[in-house]
């Protein structure tokens, strides 16, 4: 079960010493509550609710890309990385250049859209390090990136002649993402 919810009231159990949350769960699915309630142990993921993005965006996006591309003759991916850098949108991290690798393939495992490039050396001491700038993919990107990427490549398609939804079109799959 996945759902949403916030946390009403935090207690330490008197046995246990732990802590003991109770949930205001954004569901009706009572059954499937008390399922779960008679079972042993349960994986609990609980982080800070965020917006999800419109899947009707991010199609959007990477219909026009594959187009634009395939109209153009160049790599949907390579071309998708290029448009992501532009926007700046990656974290730096000083690697130990043994370790390179390893990293490498934990980011990209995020995703196809997840990627990483060497920046720079510098050496500390007796040992290398990989400075790295690691890209996040599209699929983590709020409202205003993800608008930002859109506006790209539909200004590109409109120079190849390739048809785009009207700015209020876009706008509105922007605000259904918005209210997810």
């Amino acid at each position: 079960m996945q759902t949403t919810g916030i946390i009403k009231d935090i207690n330490i159990d008197y046995e246990t010493r732990k802590p003991k949350i109770s949930l205001l769960l954004d569901t009706k699915e009572i059954e499937i509550v008390e399922q779960l309630k008679n079972e042993n142990k349960l994986n609990i993921d609980l982080k800070k609710y965020r917006k999800k993005r419109s899947l009707d965006a991010n199609n959007y996006f990477w219909k026009l890309l594959q187009e634009l591309c395939e109209l153009a003759e160049i790599d949907t991916k390579e071309e998708y990385k290029r448009r992501v850098k532009e926007l700046g949108i990656f974290r730096r991290f000083r690697i130990e250049k043994d370790n390179v690798n390893t990293f490498e393939k934990m980011w990209t495992s995020q995703g196809i859209a997840w990627f990483c490039e060497i920046f720079d050396t510098e050496i500390i001491g007796n040992t290398e390090f990989k400075i790295i700038n690691a890209y996040y993919g599209s699929s983590s990107f709020n409202t205003k990136q993800m608008s930002r990427l859109i506006d790209g490549v539909v200004q590109d398609c409109q120079m190849y002649g390739i048809e785009t939804k009207t700015p209020e079109e876009i706008n509105s799959l922007l605000e259904s993402w918005d209210k997810r």
